[in-house]
């Protein structure tokens, strides 16, 4: 069973963050949440979110992808965060899946991992501008190979859709998008 990590942090944006979740645990894809210094994480509406463990207690575990949330509150926290960043950069090393929305990909991914040079990615309008080394596409959802990026809470169900794609190939993504009624983005 593949396994997926995803890392939480207050301020973070609900939907991007409850959305992977949700489709990856669909898909029959094993996903541990991981908060930054507590078992409740706020999000950036207020929601309270109990993660299953804190991101401090994961220690030498392999991921088959880490996923990053966005939301500017969430992202700053984890782009700020060494066990966060350790985690990614030795995700890349490894050449495994590492999957990033809205404001992840720019602030986490290109300025606090420094990830992105040379690589396609989207984000959240406007902050394409700190990652200048980056290749931005105006596009919802961009898939550069092991790096999967999207733009914002309104393309979350995409993302995820991209990430069970990856991990599981083409019909179960199919299969995820069209029982939940995303169509647009299931392929023949």
């Amino acid at each position: 069973m593949k396994t997926v990590c995803v890392i939480l942090a207050n301020g973070c944006e609900e939907i991007e963050a409850i959305t992977p979740i949700d489709y990856l645990r669909r898909a029959g894809i094993e996903v541990i949440v991981a908060g930054l210094g507590s078992r409740e994480i706020i999000g950036g509406h207020g929601i309270a979110i109990a993660v299953d463990v804190v991101l401090d207690d994961i220690d030498g575990e392999d991921f088959d992808c880490v996923v990053v949330p966005g939301g500017g509150g969430g992202s700053k926290a984890i782009a700020a965060d060494s066990t966060a960043i350790a985690l990614l950069k030795k995700q890349a090393s490894k050449g495994r899946l590492i999957a990033a929305i809205c404001a992840a990909p720019a602030l986490v991914l290109g300025q606090a991992c420094g990830l992105l040079a040379g690589r396609r990615f989207t984000c959240y309008p406007g902050l394409e501008t700190l990652v200048p080394e980056g290749r931005f596409e105006d596009s919802r959802v961009v898939d550069d190979g092991d790096l999967i990026t999207s733009k914002a809470a309104g393309c979350a169900g995409e993302f995820a859709v991209a990430i069970v794609r990856a991990l599981e190939g083409g019909n179960k993504a199919n299969e995820l998008a069209s029982s939940v009624l995303l169509l647009q983005v299931a392929e023949n």
